[in-house]
């Protein structure tokens, strides 16, 4: 029978290396996620802030950091789109715009994947997890940098942890443990999603204030602190609006060591508030700025799926911290391939933008 022309177009769309079709094939219950995107998007008014005085920092760019393999993880192969990870036990085919590249292993290895996220590949759509051999439980185990904490499958293709950002952690492990001693660091985590950072800033015996829209996430991220035993650990998990939130921070007069943020393109926040990355950004940056100590360790900002340069967030980085003293560094973060055994040297795929503001 000769194929229809929809059908022709059907197969023109497909990726160009798909693993083969078996086993089952299941639909995931939607989630309500931290990351997630609502397709009613209404323009906010912008949101100015003032030029400061002083001199800008010093800058280091560009700045190239990278993760490599790390207890339960590793990137395995990535090429036409897709990349195999392995999470755990489990293997994992997602999509991947950044890898232009054809795959180093052949079909058949990833054709094994134990999960295979399908359907709507933009980072903000939802699709479905596909289980070629067999349907897999609702979570499963995982440890990085001695966290332990529950990986899931949901249906914007994240499985709880963003691994690129082992760079950051280990950086923030490293100056928190050097200050062990004398009063805890305050550790601000904005958009904390599944909680892995706050528990790596509350384990290197940090004060950890965690702040997600996503009462779900919330919850999971307690799972992983009762999972990793840090139960006794300082952390205060709140479910709120980032930017109501920092801005009550700075009338209170509270004041951080450490803040990450790690902001969508696109969310909301519990009450309906819209976030627009471009448009509140700059008021987000200039508001984490006025609750740093004078006397700060970093600021960290991760920057996933925009179309923009790394010097966009390198110049916003500099101006915001104009008078602070320092130093910027930017550039991105990329995740290296290991292979099978994950100790393979391989290619660097890039996975996000970053700009981080260090007091020297």
């Amino acid at each position: 029978m000769t194929p229809s022309r929809q059908d022709r177009a059907r197969r023109k769309a497909a990726p160009a290396h798909p693993p083969k079709k078996r086993g089952n094939d299941v639909t995931r219950p939607q989630r309500e996620d931290s990351r997630s995107k609502s397709s009613e998007r209404r323009q906010p008014e912008p949101q100015w802030v003032a030029l400061k005085d002083g001199d800008r920092p010093a800058e280091r760019i560009p700045h190239i950091l990278e993760s490599v393999s790390a207890d339960g993880f590793h990137l395995i192969d990535s090429g036409h789109g897709l990349k195999l990870e392995q999470y755990g036990n489990y293997r994992i085919v997602r999509p991947e715009a950044q890898a232009l590249w054809p795959p180093l292993l052949e079909e058949k290895v990833w054709a094994k994947a134990d999960a295979i996220f399908t359907g709507d590949t933009d980072e903000d759509g939802m699709g479905r997890w596909r289980f070629p051999e067999a349907a897999l439980g609702e979570t499963w185990p995982l440890r990085i940098m001695d966290i332990d904490f529950l990986g899931r499958f949901t249906s914007f293709r994240h499985v709880g942890v963003f691994p690129e950002q082992i760079a950051h952690w280990q950086w923030m492990r490293d100056v928190l443990e050097a200050r062990r001693g004398g009063q805890k660091a305050k550790v601000l985590n904005l958009f904390g999603y599944t909680g892995v950072a706050s528990l790596v800033a509350a384990a290197a015996g940090a004060e950890v204030t965690h702040v997600d829209a996503s009462k779900k996430a919330i919850g999971w991220a307690r799972e992983n602190q009762a999972l990793s035993g840090l139960n006794d650990k300082p952390i205060r998990w709140i479910c709120d609006d980032a930017m109501k939130f920092i801005e009550r921070e700075e009338r209170r007069g509270n004041h951080y060591d450490i803040i990450l943020t790690d902001p969508p393109k696109f969310g909301r926040g519990p009450n309906g508030e819209v976030w627009q990355l471009f448009e509140h950004l700059p008021r987000m940056l200039d508001l984490c700025r006025s609750i740093l100590k004078p006397d700060a360790m970093g600021l960290v900002l991760t920057a996933y799926s925009i179309r923009a340069s790394f010097y966009s967030v390198h110049e916003l980085m500099m101006e915001t911290m104009r008078g602070f003293g320092g130093v910027v560094e930017s550039g991105e973060l990329v995740i290296r391939e290991g292979g099978l055994s994950g100790t393979e040297p391989g290619r660097a795929l890039s996975t996000s933008l970053y700009a981080r503001w260090l007091p020297q």
